[in-house]
């Protein structure tokens, strides 16, 4: 048995993204807007950012791995998360309204698969 930890880089990238994705959340009530370039944004709305971003790389990683279902979830799910933070971010209502369309339609759908199995 080896003394060294394995890490597989595309898990830990999606851990790491996930974790700074809930950091961000909690630190919101701590301090103020942070600056992104020339705006000043909010923590929560840059967790947002983030965690649509996980759920974009899970995608890829469940993928890679021959875990079809569970990448299409994140698939589905980042997507629809990104719409909404984009949305959200940018005033569009139909952005917004796309992502909630595709988020409750993304989980019945994968209800219906995952009963199949």
């Amino acid at each position: 048995m080896s003394d060294a930890l394995d890490f597989e880089l595309g898990p830990v990238a999606v851990g790491t993204l996930v974790g700074l994705a809930g950091l961000t959340f909690l630190l919101e009530p701590l301090v103020g807007p942070v600056p992104v370039g020339d705006l000043r944004v909010r923590p929560v709305a840059l967790s947002a950012a983030v965690l649509a971003a996980a759920l974009s790389l899970g995608a890829v990683v469940f993928y890679r791995r021959g875990r079809r279902l569970f990448a299409l979830a994140h698939a589905v799910f980042g997507l629809a998360w990104t719409a909404m933070v984009v949305g959200t971010a940018t005033g569009s209502g139909t952005l917004l309204l796309g992502g909630v369309v595709l988020l409750i339609a993304g989980c019945g759908f994968l209800a219906s698969r995952a009963r199949e199995r």
